[in-house]
């Protein structure tokens, strides 16, 4: 009795080290790739993967311009901008579009270079980069003097505050932000 005592705690240690052993020496014949290698889709990613954030926003970009090109919109060719500056500013990618489509119909009636309508459309600017740069920064809450309206607030409260006028604003953006997202072109 006390011999298969032995031998069955004898197992129990046993069976757990071989099967750990015997799966690390699969990972001791494994080759790893090259980078080139990689980059030629040679090699299939098993288990599941991330996108990676610049993918995402390659999507995020190309649907922005995918929506202001099927509509003829003179701001098509600037989502990986508005993209670029959302991610710096860290703002939703959508609003900036949703903002310059209310505000302009995606620049078609921009006053100065300004298709968000900024500064009740008072302030020109000398590219639409550097609008978009301008109001990513202020809607983002990183420009000092414009911070207590938009810095640690969330999507629909900096909606509030950037057209505080018109009582539907804020739920005309989200629905224009949604279209953008969903791809209805």
């Amino acid at each position: 009795m006390k011999k298969q005592i032995i031998l069955s705690v004898r197992s129990l240690v046993l069976i757990p080290f071989l099967t750990t052993s015997s799966s690390l020496a699969i990972l001791q014949n494994t080759i790893v790739p090259r980078e080139e290698d990689v980059t030629k889709s040679n090699y299939v990613a098993i288990g599941p993967t991330k996108p990676l954030q610049e993918d995402l926003s390659k999507e995020h970009a190309d649907k922005i311009d995918a929506y202001y090109e099927k509509r003829g919109m003179p701001l098509a060719g600037y989502g990986e901008k508005m993209v670029l500056e959302a991610q710096k500013n860290d703002i939703d990618w959508r609003l900036l579009p949703a903002i310059s489509i209310k505000e302009s119909t995606g620049g078609k009636f921009a006053c100065g270079n300004n298709p968000f309508g900024w500064g009740s459309c008072k302030i020109k600017f000398d590219s639409l980069n550097e609008a978009i740069e301008v109001v990513a920064r202020n809607v983002g809450g990183n420009n000092p003097k414009t911070a207590r309206y938009y810095k640690d607030k969330t999507t629909e409260e900096k909606l509030a505050r950037y057209n505080s006028v018109i009582p539907t604003y804020t739920s005309q953006i989200v629905k224009f932000m949604e279209l953008i997202e969903a791809g209805d072109n």
